[in-house]
């Protein structure tokens, strides 16, 4: 007989602070994920959201996670991992083409915030000395923030920043020199014969780790290179013994793992898979813990309690930018760098990360630093985050629209298309018709129409596949009238932008072209659209096309060129492109520069196959842009924009809202062109001489 009583499920209602393994596990890694995300749409470093939810649910701020034995050994196995990676990744081939700049700028860079942040901190904040010694050590180092800025505007061979990238190799050493001294100072006593030791130790450490390992590290890769596992064990047992050994030897552990960085730097070639797991298990793991083992180090009452926090951070931030911005402009004045050169080191050089908090938290666990002033370091870094960009973009730019173009001799040939169909998209005919214009007369390349499936999205994938492939074949069949090849490809994927990308890279595509439907969704608009990611992942030319009337109807071509974009890398292979379109078409065009020099377009489109006269206009702004297009634009014209991508020369804000205002003009029908990203002498190749 089936009893009457009813089932009763006991929930157990867990006591706060939460110490439960499992749970706090499942928060951390919640955090991992959603802090990041959040602060990266403000445009802020991903680190920043971690630190600020750490101190959210830290002891400081909410109580709800206790700041556990787990967290801070997790936490201390992130700081060591951040400092060997940051060794690691440390550019010593920059260093090697120019070390007198380097040596330079990077003892210069530390010596003055050092040595007047030590007198400024005994002086104003009231620290003893050896307290003073290490807040100056914290803000005398830098982190390059703002390397993805000058990687962008591809000035990272420019004499000024390749300094600041070799400079760091000093900063960093020398701070973490000065973290081991200050440790054993605050036990024995700032004597002479402590700083003797603490040199010894750091000879004994730099020899023996650059001497012993990479001998072994050579013989190994050469014998276990097909077990990946066991590389990545390897590289593992290396930086952690080098930790240990300089914890043997009485120096900061930080410093050990920071020189076992430095001794494999050479070994682990950047872009291999061995540092992509590297990456992998620091990024998404390890580094994230120590991050939120700092922010529940983070008491946001002190701040309200009194002004020390405030104070403290004011003294941080302006004796900081002060000083940087003095041994910038010294060192661009004794090698004779321009002011764009003095800018850009000195953005670079105000960003703040990764050895700041290291040695911010050791100073604090060890009794030297009180809890305002760990607040006062991580403001420090929110501002820096903000501000080293900042600069960083603006004078980049300006220093790469200063470089000259160097024309060659060359021309467009049969671009490899890859045309990415959507299932629920219309209009894909149109979209073909327009690759077919994009080929060259040979027309010996095939268009490669691709469909990515999602599998869960509706029914069995094998259903999916099997009507996507009816859908591409109707296309394959406009490809066989107009006598060029088309290959449908499908790829099955949860994420249709990483598809996209994979498939570009099996079919080597020398150009994407995408539909847009001028719709976004809340997701869409929290996580980037699947146009935004393909952008974001690819660094091949990307055509993004919204037409609202066949192509071979268009009357006119409008080009849009926003200010500066004749310096971007893939600017002459873009024209080329348009100007290919508009010889198809047998369009007349009008070439709209905003903001730029109609004669200096002009000149430069002279120099791109095929010959084509074009009209040319100044305008002042984007509103007289739009005041143009609405005026004189009609149904069947087609506007083009060489937009590049968001950081990269050429970019302006008002490009971001571009595509929903041209959607609402008459045309209805444009063409985003994002030109190619890093790869100038490619670009080149499509200019001839005249």
């Amino acid at each position: 007989m089936w009893s009457n009583t009813p089932l009763v499920v006991a929930v157990a209602i867990p006591e706060l602070p939460l110490e439960e393994p499992v749970l706090v596990f499942t928060i951390a890694l919640a955090v991992f994920l959603v802090g990041p995300l959040l602060v990266r749409r403000l445009g802020q470093p991903g680190i920043i959201g971690i630190v600020l939810f750490g101190a959210i649910l830290g002891p400081g701020g909410t109580g709800l996670v206790a700041h556990s034995d787990a967290i801070v050994l997790l936490g201390e196995v992130g700081l060591i991992y951040l400092l060997f990676t940051v060794g690691l990744e440390l550019d010593l081939r920059q260093f090697s083409e120019d070390p007198g700049s380097a040596a330079l700028f990077g003892l210069v860079s530390f010596g003055l915030p050092f040595v007047v942040g030590t007198i400024v901190a005994m002086a104003l904040l009231g620290l003893d000395r050896l307290s003073a010694l290490l807040l100056a050590a914290v803000f005398a180092s830098h982190t390059l923030l703002a390397y993805p800025i000058v990687n962008r505007y591809d000035v990272t061979r420019n004499r000024a920043v390749t300094a600041v990238f070799g400079g760091i190799l000093f900063t960093d050493t020398l701070a973490l020199f000065v973290l081991a001294l200050v440790r054993s100072a605050a036990e024995a006593g700032l004597t002479a014969s402590v700083v003797v030791e603490k040199i010894v130790a750091l000879g004994v450490l730099l020899a023996g780790t650059w001497f012993v390992v990479p001998p072994i590290a050579r013989r190994f890769f050469q014998n276990f290179s097909e077990e990946s596992y066991f590389e990545f064990l390897f590289v593992t047992v290396v930086f952690f013994g080098a930790a240990s050994a300089a914890t043997l030897l009485d120096v900061a552990p930080i410093l050990g793992a920071f020189v076992g960085g430095l001794a494999l730097n050479r070994l682990i070639p950047e872009g291999g898979t061995l540092l992509s797991r590297i990456e992998f298990a620091g990024n998404a793991f390890f580094i994230p813990f120590f991050l939120l083992h700092v922010g529940m180090f983070v008491d946001a009452t002190v701040i309200f309690q009194g002004r020390r926090t405030l104070e403290v951070a004011a003294v941080i931030v302006g004796v900081m930018i002060a000083l940087k911005w003095l041994a910038a402009w010294l060192v661009a004045r004794v090698k004779g760098y321009t002011a764009d050169e003095r800018d850009v080191m000195f953005g670079l050089s105000i960003g703040q990360a990764a050895a700041a908090l290291a040695i911010t938290l050791i100073g604090f666990e060890v009794g030297l630093f009180d809890a305002a002033i760990l607040n006062a370091v991580v403001l420090m870094l929110i501002v820096s985050a903000v501000l080293s960009p900042w600069v960083t973009k603006r004078a980049g730019q300006r220093l790469a629209l200063a470089e000259a173009v160097e024309p060659d001799d060359g021309a467009l040939g049969d671009p490899r298309i890859l045309l990415p169909i959507s299932y629920a998209a219309d209009r894909q005919r149109q979209l073909l018709e327009m690759a077919l214009l994009l080929k060259d007369d040979e027309r010996e390349r095939p268009i490669h129409t691709l469909t990515v499936v999602q599998p869960a999205r509706r029914g069995s994938p094998d259903r999916t596949v099997d009507e996507a492939y009816d859908d591409l074949e109707e296309l394959t069949a406009v490809g066989s009238e107009a006598e060029v090849p088309v290959d449908p490809e499908i790829r099955v994927n949860h994420n249709p932008a990483s598809g996209i990308v994979r498939g570009a890279v099996e079919v080597q595509a020398d150009l994407l072209l995408l539909g847009w439907d001028a719709q976004r969704s809340i997701g869409q608009r929290l996580f980037g659209s699947v146009i935004d990611q393909v952008l974001a992942r690819t660094t091949d030319p990307v055509m993004v096309a919204r037409l609202g009337h066949p192509v071979n109807t268009t009357d006119r071509l409008f080009v849009v060129l926003p200010d500066g974009i004749d310096h971007h890398e893939g600017f002459f292979e873009s024209v080329a492109l348009l100007k290919r379109l508009a010889d198809r078409l047998g369009a007349p065009v009008t070439v709209l520069a905003v903001g730029g020099s109609a004669h200096q377009y002009e000149r430069l489109f002279d120099l791109v196959e095929p010959e084509l006269d074009a009209e040319f206009r100044e305008l002042s702004s984007w509103r007289a842009l739009h005041s143009r297009l609405e005026d004189d634009a009609t149904a069947n014209d087609l506007v083009s924009v060489i937009s590049s991508r968001p950081g990269s020369v050429g970019w302006h804000d008002e490009l971001r809202e571009l595509p929903s205002r041209l959607a609402e003009l008459p045309p209805a029908s444009f063409v985003l062109l994002h030109p190619r990203e890093d790869d100038p002498e490619y670009d080149r190749q499509f200019l001839r001489f005249k």
